[in-house]
């Protein structure tokens, strides 16, 4: 394994997912905001991980194999907290079931055609639903900070349900593309 800056930006980003749950179940103000911060930090790296491995030639396997994983367990650990929290509640919990569904089944979906020596490329769509999930996440996020002025709930919550419609779409495109090679 050769740990290059993006492998340490996609193994920081696991680290920090138990402290930005933690602060997310504390119910201070001040811990909503570390939360958010923490998670927007955890989001950029998201993008930069990659992008410094393309322009510096360094993608490797084991960020390759790693960085979805980092991804997937961000947005699992941020939306299982804040079910827990009822921050997600009622309604809210059918987007965020199809967002963690559609992961589960993309991932296996992955795993079987890298057997098969197939890729699925990530679509523009795909990278529109994520950023949408991450802008959601951290607006619920947000919500546990004691801000009143602006309806941090409500915009979350309308972005979660965009994020969950797109979900829906990309999982669709991406199990289409994989019905082909079974």
């Amino acid at each position: 394994m050769k740990l290059n800056i993006s492998n340490i930006l996609t193994i920081a980003r696991i680290i920090v997912i138990p402290i930005i749950v933690l602060c997310i179940y504390l119910k201070d103000p001040f811990y909503g905001w570390i939360a958010f911060v923490l998670f927007c930090l955890a989001g950029i790296t998201d993008y930069f991980d990659g992008y410094i491995a393309r322009i510096r030639n360094e993608v490797t396997n084991f960020g390759t194999f790693l960085d979805p994983i980092a991804d997937k367990l961000l947005v699992a650990a941020v939306i299982l907290i804040l079910t827990s929290k009822e921050i997600i509640a009622d309604w809210e919990t059918i987007p965020a079931l199809i967002i963690l569904l559609r992961e589960i089944a993309v991932s296996g979906l992955r795993e079987y055609l890298a057997k098969i020596k197939v890729s699925v490329p990530v679509s523009r769509i795909a990278k529109i639903k994520t950023s949408i999930q991450l802008l959601a996440l951290a607006f619920l996020i947000l919500s546990e900070s004691g801000i009143t002025i602006v309806p941090i709930i409500f915009i979350g919550k309308l972005a979660l349900w965009t994020a969950g419609i797109l979900t829906l779409y990309t999982g669709y495109d991406y199990l289409k593309s994989g019905l082909r090679h079974f």
